[in-house]
């Protein structure tokens, strides 16, 4: 089984808690420089909010409109597997896959038994970190599952 880095318990106090969340974040992926398929891994950096970058608060929060979204325990708590996964894609215990959303590529990194997903965006000369979440959802879970397949089965041919 791959270790998984330890969760960021909430500490009942929501300011010290998202600036511990953001700084294991600074810490864990914006100071290293994650790469993945030798391409830098960046957030999208505007607009900023609070002295921190708009990919920050996308992967802590939940909602469908970005300007109404509310913090997100399960996320925070979970913020140091994002490049965790990203460096660890290749294991055996990730599935990993490409997926074209229109003219766009997509990398899911998907560790099932978590229930946590990665999603980067192929961008000219880096990835962009588009979202990280806990598959909560049957619905979201078979989505994925689908898509893992699809994207095997059209390797195979």
């Amino acid at each position: 089984m791959l270790e998984m880095p330890e969760l960021l318990e909430f500490n009942g106090v929501w300011n010290s808690y998202i600036n511990k969340v953001y700084h294991e974040f600074q810490i864990s992926f914006l100071n290293i420089g994650i790469r993945f398929r030798g391409l830098p891994v960046q957030p999208r950096y505007t607009p900023e909010y609070d002295g921190k970058e708009f990919g920050f608060w996308h992967l802590t929060s939940v909602g469908e409109k970005e300007e109404e979204r509310t913090p997100d325990l399960e996320r925070c708590a979970r913020i140091r597997w994002i490049s965790f996964m990203i460096q660890h894609h290749e294991s055996e215990h990730l599935s990993c896959w490409e997926e074209r959303k229109g003219s766009n590529s997509e990398i899911v990194i998907w560790h099932e038994a978590e229930n946590y997903v990665v999603v980067l965006a192929a961008r000219r000369d880096y990835w962009l970190l588009k979202t990280a979440y806990v598959v909560n959802r049957s619905g979201k879970r078979r989505q994925l599952i689908n898509s893992r397949n699809r994207s095997q089965a059209a390797k195979k041919s």
